[in-house]
């Protein structure tokens, strides 16, 4: 469990330039102190109502199958919506302000990134990418309904839907530590027999390092084969066999490692510029 004590407080937010769509309504009294309200907003730029069909939350969409379920639970707090950039797939930014006061600080498992420098040269690479890694870890029943927020129907045509997660919640500040754990809970049995090989993880990203190209496929398939087994899946897309590798915002070759080139958005004008 991540709480001891909880002080329920009502969530409000400051739309600034944004535009107040929905406000929620009180939920169905339960015995708690206090009923949580809040408001969910969206800026001028990308109102609700334009959001495609897409975006709704029903029972084929993906976040809803894997991420979240209906719920009574009279918390309740801030959720936004941004399209991810190049594709046909949406954020759900969850302001987890009020709920973070209210736990208990785990520590940093792993304070750092690993560094990729270490490896011997002329080493074979694979680099793997768990997909969506945070909502493929499970909260604790009593936990997940704190974790509230509501939808709004597209222009206030229904009344809102109130959710709750049922996986761990990406702006919550023990899930970076949950995370590690996991992960490194995981690939153990398989790095204990990999011998002279090496993986490394750092949050939901992977890296094998073998000797020689029949070493690292078959520690590549035990580890992607464990994760898969702990029920994670895998972007295939993703899983890098051949240089340069890109890895934590590096890119590695045979005799170089680089940062990775990005562009910064000194002017942002709209979340989704953030992201």
């Amino acid at each position: 469990m991540l709480f001891d004590t909880l002080d329920r407080q009502v969530v409000t937010v400051d739309p600034g330039q944004g535009q107040v769509i929905a406000q929620a309504i009180p939920l169905p009294k339960l015995p708690y102190d206090n009923l949580e309200l809040s408001v969910y907003w969206a800026e001028m730029r990308d109102p609700i109502w334009r959001f495609p069909p897409k975006f709704a939350l029903n029972q084929d969409n993906e976040q809803l199958v894997k991420g979240h379920v209906e719920t009574n639970s009279p918390w309740n707090s801030l959720v936004s919506v941004i399209k991810k950039p190049g594709k046909n797939k949406w954020r759900l930014p969850h302001n987890l302000c009020k709920i973070n006061e209210s736990i208990e600080d785990m520590v940093s498992l792993q304070p750092g990134m690993p560094s990729p420098s270490m490896f011997l040269q002329n080493w074979n690479l694979a680099v793997i990418d768990i997909e969506v890694f945070f909502f493929q870890i499970p909260l604790d029943l009593v936990d997940a309904p704190r974790f509230a927020f509501s939808v709004p129907s597209i222009n206030r045509e229904a009344p809102m839907r109130h959710y709750h997660w049922r996986a761990l919640p990406q702006g919550m500040k023990n899930s970076p530590s949950i995370c590690q754990w996991y992960v490194t809970k995981i690939p153990s049995l398989v790095r204990a027999k990999a011998g002279e090989a090496v993986i490394l993880y750092y949050m939901d990203d992977g890296l094998v390092c073998a000797p020689n190209d029949n070493v690292l496929t078959q520690i590549l398939d035990e580890t992607i084969t464990a994760l898969a087994t702990a029920g994670f899946e895998l972007q295939q897309e993703k899983v890098q066999r051949l240089l340069p590798w890109r890895y934590l915002g590096l890119e590695i070759a045979n005799w170089t490692i680089t940062p990775q080139r990005f562009v910064i958005n000194d002017r942002p004008e709209t979340w989704r510029d953030l992201h």
